[in-house]
This record gives structure tokens, sequence and C-alpha cells, in this order.
């Protein structure tokens, strides 16, 4: 596949930078802390943020955006390699959840969030480069990044929470009233958040599918066809849940079962299609 007004470098290995030699590795530390100090606040049962918790967690997500913007933006260009994209997914996903807190309880979701950051963030700094860098990308094109990583981040949230709401369902329908139940907002709330979620996640997808379908030259060339029928049957699945869920009133398992269903064709499109690509054809 080609992208309209794309060149692409194929330079020898490019040496580290320096700041995040330091800052991976710290990252990495104060994600574990801020998830230990939740993980004893969750065992004390107490339902307020902690505010050594948000300066722990502001303070990795500082350490990690340096090391994932020196680590895709080096000095000759944009490099998109997966692990590099990855630590930003994951950078964006924390983001969004931190940026939540002063609405919705999901400080327990960090819970599991950080410590998969920590590994990310490890290793897009020491594993070695798998993409070109890239030069001269037009705005279009950087609009469909831009907005597919948005995408990605906010239905990985999306599909969290599914999951949540279905282990919560679980227990209050066997009238289990510990452990999830207890540190968990209601169900109701749980079930507002994942169409919230849902709703945001369909339009950044819409915007990446027609950014693609607009700026790259062929969104079915042989590489990319996989990833874009994926993507696609995705995009379907999702809209018809956000119809039923407001023409039918589908909630619960129908919610659950289709939200994971979307979300894992995602993750073949994108995580798959680049592991195969990139991993183990070493193709750009």
């Amino acid at each position: 596949m080609g992208t309209k007004g794309r060149s692409i470098r194929h330079p020898g290995p490019t040496p580290k930078p320096m700041p995040a030699m330091i800052l991976a590795p710290l990252a990495a530390l104060l994600y574990l802390a801020a998830t230990g100090l939740q993980l004893m606040h969750i065992f004390q049962q107490r339902q307020q943020i902690n505010r050594l918790f948000v300066v722990l967690s502001v303070a990795a997500l500082v350490c990690h955006a340096v090391v994932v913007w020196v680590s895709i933006f080096p000095a000759s260009g944009m490099e998109l390699g997966f692990y590099k994209v990855s630590a930003l997914i994951f950078l964006v996903i924390n983001i969004l959840c931190m940026a939540s807190l002063a609405r919705r309880p999901l400080q327990n979701l960090l819970v599991v969030l950080f410590p998969l950051s920590a590994l990310a963030v490890l290793i897009s700094y020491y594993a070695p480069e798998t993409a070109p860098i890239r030069t001269d990308l037009p705005p279009g094109i950087l609009l469909h990044i831009g907005s597919s990583i948005l995408a990605y981040a906010v239905l990985t949230l999306a599909a969290a929470q599914s999951a949540l709401l279905a282990a919560q369902d679980h227990q209050l329908k066997h009238r289990h009233t510990r452990g999830l139940v207890q540190i968990l907002p209601p169900l109701q709330l749980m079930e507002t958040m994942l169409f919230e979620l849902l709703w945001v996640g369909e339009i950044l997808l819409s915007i990446a599918i027609l950014s693609g379908f607009v700026f790259l030259d062929d969104i079915f060339a042989q590489q990319l066809v996989h990833k874009t029928v994926l993507t696609l049957g995705a995009w379907l699945l999702l809209a018809v849940l956000l119809w039923g869920h407001y023409a039918l009133g589908w909630r619960s398992k129908t919610a659950v079962r289709l939200t994971l269903s979307g979300f894992a064709l995602l993750v073949l499109a994108f995580f798959g299609t680049k592991l195969v690509l990139e991993l183990i054809l070493q193709r750009p």
C-alpha cells in the first residue's frame, strides 16, 4: 500500500534517546507503585481516591509521554512500529481514565491497565525497531493515524468495561455481594459508562475509516485488505449494538457479547495485522 505524499527511509539501528533511558524504567516503577497503592485501598474497601495515587499516576503518565514522544518522533521523522504504537495506545487509555476520574470512578480499572502500561513502555524502549522511519506524512494521513489510535484506546476501555459489567452482573445474579460488587459502581452506572464509551469509540472509528478511504492510495491493497475488512466488521457490529440499545433496549449480555466481539475484530485488524507484517514477515 502507498499513501499520498509519504516517503519512507530505512535507516540502520537508531541510537536510544538519553531521556527515555531513564524515564522508561521510572515510568514502569511509578505505574507499579500506583497499582500497589490502589490495591491496598481496594483491600481496605476505601472508595475515595487517594492523593498519592493521583500524584504517582500523573508522574507515570508524564514519564510515559516523554518516552513515547522521543521514541515515535526521532529527529529524522516518525516511527510507527508495533511496540511504539502499543505504548502510545496504553498512554492514551491511561490519560482518558485519569481525565474521567472527576466524573466516573474508574480508578480500580487502572489496577489492570497500569501493570500492562509498565510492560508496554519498557518493551517500546528496549525492543528493536520493527518499522521504517516515515517522513513527510501529509495531514490527512496524520488524521487517519490519530483517529485510529484514539478509537482503539476508547474501545479498549469499552471492552474492559463490558468485561467488568459481565462479571458484576454474574455476581449479582448469584447473590454475591462481596468482592467485585463492592469495589465497582452500581450496575446501571456501569452500563451507562459502557455506552458512553461505545458512542465515542464508534465516532472516532468512523473518522478513521473515512479518512482511510479518502487519504490512503488503496485501502484494499493486498497487505491491508484483512485490516480493512476486519475494521469494517467491527464498525458494523458496534453500530448494530448502538442501534439495538437505542431502538430495542438491548442491555447486559447482548451489549457485552457484541462489544467484546467488535473489540476482538479490532485487535485482529490492528495488532494482528501489524504483528504479522512487522514481526513475522518483517515488512514495513
